[in-house]
C-alpha cells in the first residue's frame, strides 16, 4: 500500500462521509448521554461505520456515491430513531421496536411534540447530497462522474482492508467485555449506538425454565412476602360487580395537588379520601403502554423482555382475571373508544378471555380527542351497557379504558375548564395538567351515572393510572423548573413511574391511606382477595396488599432492565448490581437520598473489612430510609429471577384456540 494511494483514498467519501456521521452521532450522544467525554463518540461509533464504509470500497465498482449516501441514510435512521426513543422511553431502541412502526401513525402527534427543530438537521445532507447527485446524473446522464484522479480498485481495497481490520477488532473490543451489561444505557454507552443495535440482532434470549418446573410455591419463594394486619377482610366485596377505570397517563403527583389554590383533581381527590388510597404504588408497563397496562392488571405477569405483551403473548392461552371471574360467575367485558385493532387489542382480548369489547364501532367518532371519543362519551356509553349488563342478574367485571388524557395533552379549547398561571402556557406539564383536570371532571361524571344508576352500591370500584405522563427525557429546562415548582423538589425516576391505585367498595373501610408498596401486578390478587375468588390454581406473580407486605417490584421499561423496587428504595443498575444506584423512596428529589452501589455493604464484602477501596455505609443525619433497607444483592437476583419465571411460563403456554 503505497503513500499515494492511502492519500487518494483518504481524499474520496470515505473521510467526507466519516466527518458526516461523526457528527450525526455526537448529536445523538449528546441527546442521550450525561458527561460524554469527545472521544467516546469516535472510539465506539467509528469502526461500525467504517465497517460499512470499507465494505463498499471493497465491492462497489460503480455508483460508490449512491451507495455511501443510501448507507448515509441508514445509520442517520438508526441514530434518528434512537434519539425519539430515549425521549420518551428512556431506553434505547433496538430491532425489536420496529414491530411498534405500524403504532406511530396512530400517535403522530406524540411524537412530533417530542422533535426538536435542530434534530432533522440529521438527515439535512441526505438531501442536499442528494440533490447534488441527481443534478449531476440529469447534466452528465450517467450515475456517477468519474474520479478526477483515478484510484485502482485493487489499491483501493487494499487500504479499505486495513482499515477493516482495525474496526473489527475494535468492535470486538467494545462490544465483547460488555455483553453482561444489565443497563441498556450502560450497554450503548460502551458498545456504541450502531454497537448496541448490532449486537442486540445478534443476542440471543435466556434460556427458559421448563413450565413444569414453574409453580406458585417458587414465585411465593421468591416473593418473600409478609403478612399485614387484616385491614379488610377477605371476600368484603364477594358478590358485587367489579369496576375497573384504567385513566390515561395519570401519575400519583395529581392526587392532591393545588396550583394557585386551584384543584387539579377535585373528583379523585374527593374519592381517594373516602376509599382505600395507595399512593406508592408503580407502574410496570412495557413497550405497548397503555395495552401493557392492560395485560399486567389483567394476568398478574409481567411484560416480555422485548416488544410489547399484546403482541408477544396474545397467542398463547393467558391465565387472566376475565377468566377467574367468568369461571366465578362474572359477565365480563372492556370497554376501549380506539379500533381494538390498535396495539392488537382484538387479539389481546380474544387470549384474556373477555366475553365481550367495545371499541369504536360500538363508541363512534364524535367529540374526539386526540385519535377516539371523548371520555364522556365512553364513560356515558359504557354506563348504558353496564345498566344492561346488572339487568341479567349476574354480577359483571368490567374493564373501562380512559383515553382523553393521551399524550402531547392538546385538548379542544371547549374541554379546557381549568385556567393555569401564564408560566405554565404552552408547556408540557401545563397541558398535561389541564388534560387530566378534564380526565377528572369525567370520572366525576362517570361516578355520578354509577349512582344515579343504582350501579355504586353494588360494585368494587379500583381506579388506577396506566403509566406515566410526564418521561424526565422529554422535559426541557423550563419543563423541569415547573416540575420542582409542583413538587417542591427535583423530579425523580421513582416519581415518574408512581401511579394512584384507589379502591372503592359499600363495607369497605374509607379514607384509608396504606403506605405499603405496590404495582400493577398486584392488581389481580387484591381483587381476587376482596372479591373471595380463589387464586389456588391460577398461577400470579402480584401480591393481596390489603394482606401482604414486603414487596419486590421489578421495572422492565423507562428505565434499565434491573430496576426493582422494594419499599423503601429503587434500585437502578448500571453493567450490574456492583454499580448501581439506590435512591429512596422517603424523599427521592434529596441529593442525600440517594447512594451509589460503592457506599452500600454488599453480601461479599464485610461492612468493615479495613482494605482499601471496601464499601462503606454512607450516613446522613436527614436520611429517613437506613441503608439496610436498600435493595440488596440477593434481593436485586430474586427480582431478575422473577421477571425470567413470569417470561418462561407465558412462552411456553399452549396456543390458544382462535375463537377462544
Amino acid at each position: 500500500m503505497s503513500r499515494s494511494s492511502l492519500t487518494r483514498f483518504l481524499s474520496g467519501p470515505f473521510i467526507f462521509f466519516t466527518i458526516i456521521m461523526m457528527i450525526k452521532s455526537s448529536l445523538a450522544w449528546i441527546v442521550i448521554f450525561d458527561d460524554i467525554p469527545v472521544w467516546k463518540p469516535l472510539l465506539t461509533e467509528l469502526p461500525l461505520i467504517w465497517i460499512g464504509f470499507c465494505l463498499i470500497e471493497w465491492f462497489a465498482a460503480k455508483r460508490r456515491m449512491w451507495i455511501y449516501l443510501a448507507v448515509n441514510l441508514l445509520l442517520s435512521g438508526i441514530f434518528f430513531a434512537a434519539i425519539m426513543y430515549y425521549k420518551y422511553y428512556g431506553v434505547i431502541v433496538n430491532y425489536h421496536a420496529l414491530a411498534q412502526v405500524n403504532q406511530v401513525t396512530s400517535v403522530k402527534s406524540s411524537m412530533f411534540s417530542l422533535l426538536d427543530p435542530y434534530y432533522l438537521f440529521i438527515f439535512a445532507d441526505v438531501l442536499i447530497i442528494g440533490g447534488i447527485l441527481i443534478r449531476r446524473l440529469i447534466k452528465l446522464g450517467s450515475t456517477e462522474r468519474p474520479d478526477r484522479i483515478p484510484l485502482e480498485r485493487r489499491a483501493r481495497r487494499r487500504v479499505a482492508s486495513v482499515i477493516l481490520t482495525l474496526s473489527m477488532i475494535l468492535c470486538m473490543l467494545n462490544i465483547y467485555p460488555n455483553r453482561a451489561s444489565m443497563s441498556e444505557i450502560t450497554q450503548a454507552e460502551q458498545m456504541g449506538i450502531l454497537g448496541y443495535e448490532a449486537y442486540t440482532i445478534l443476542d440471543r434470549p435466556d434460556e427458559l425454565v421448563p413450565i413444569a418446573h414453574i409453580d406458585q410455591a417458587d414465585i411465593d419463594q421468591l416473593k418473600q412476602t409478609t403478612e399485614l394486619p387484616a385491614i379488610v377482610e377477605r371476600g368484603a366485596a364477594s358478590g358485587r360487580n367489579v369496576i375497573m377505570l384504567q385513566l390515561e397517563s395519570f401519575q400519583n403527583f395529581l392526587i392532591g395537588l393545588e396550583v394557585d389554590g386551584q384543584e387539579i383533581t377535585p373528583n379523585l381527590n374527593q374519592l381517594a379520601g373516602q376509599s382505600l388510597y395507595f399512593p406508592n404504588f408503580y407502574q410496570q408497563v412495557g413497550q405497548g403502554n397503555t395495552s401493557d397496562a392492560e395485560f399486567v392488571v389483567n394476568t398478574s405477569f409481567y411484560t416480555p423482555p422485548n416488544g410489547a405483551a399484546t403482541t408477544v403473548y396474545a397467542d398463547k392461552a393467558l391465565p387472566s382475571l376475565p377468566k377467574l371471574m367468568s369461571a366465578n360467575g362474572y359477565q365480563t367485558a372492556t370497554f376501549h373508544t380506539n379500533d381494538v385493532r390498535f396495539w392488537n387489542r382484538d387479539q389481546l382480548y380474544q387470549a384474556l378471555g373477555f366475553d365481550q369489547y367495545y371499541d369504536i364501532d360500538y363508541f363512534g367518532t364524535q367529540d374526539s380527542i386526540a385519535f377516539s371519543a371523548s371520555d364522556e362519551i365512553l364513560y356515558s356509553k359504557t354506563l348504558d351497557k353496564l345498566k344492561s349488563m346488572q339487568s341479567s342478574g349476574d354480577p359483571f367485571y368490567a374493564h373501562i379504558i380512559s383515553m382523553s388524557a393521551h399524550h402531547p395533552y392538546t385538548l379542544p379549547d371547549n374541554k379546557v375548564k381549568l385556567t393555569l398561571p401564564e408560566r405554565y402556557k404552552d408547556t408540557l406539564p401545563g397541558n398535561y395538567l389541564i388534560s387530566q383536570h378534564y380526565a377528572d371532571q369525567a370520572v366525576g361524571q362517570l361516578i355520578a351515572g354509577l349512582k344515579e344508576r343504582g350501579l355504586w352500591e353494588n360494585s368494587l370500584f379500583v381506579l388506577y393510572g396506566d403509566h406515566l405522563g410526564l418521561p424526565i427525557y422529554s422535559l426541557d429546562r423550563d419543563d423541569e423548573i415547573l416540575m420542582k415548582e409542583l413538587y417542591g423538589r427535583e423530579y425523580t425516576s421513582a416519581d415518574m413511574i408512581n401511579i394512584p391505585l384507589i379502591i372503592s367498595a359499600p363495607g369497605v373501610t374509607p379514607g384509608v391511606q396504606l403506605e405499603q408498596i405496590g404495582g400493577q401486578v398486584d392488581i389481580l390478587p387484591t381483587i381476587a382477595g376482596l372479591t373471595g375468588v380463589s387464586l389456588d390454581d391460577q398461577l400470579h406473580f402480584g401480591q393481596d396488599l390489603l394482606h401482604e407486605g414486603g414487596n419486590l417490584l421489578p421495572e422492565r421499561y423507562y428505565l434499565p432492565s434491573g430496576s426493582v423496587l422494594n419499599d423503601a428504595s429503587l434500585f437502578i443498575p448500571a453493567t450490574g448490581y456492583g454499580d448501581g444506584t439506590h435512591y429512596s423512596l422517603a424523599d427521592a428529589g434529596r441529593q442525600d437520598a440517594r447512594q451509589k452501589q460503592t457506599d452500600i455493604p454488599s453480601e461479599e464484602t464485610p461492612k468493615n473489612s479495613g482494605e482499601k477501596g471496601s464499601p462503606t455505609i454512607a450516613t446522613s443525619p436527614k436520611s429517613e430510609v437506613s441503608s439496610s433497607r436498600f435493595i440488596t444483592k440477593e434481593q436485586y437476583d430474586r427480582a431478575l429471577d422473577l421477571v425470567h419465571l413470569s417470561n418462561s411460563y407465558l412462552s411456553q403456554l399452549p396456543d390458544r384456540k382462535p375463537t377462544q
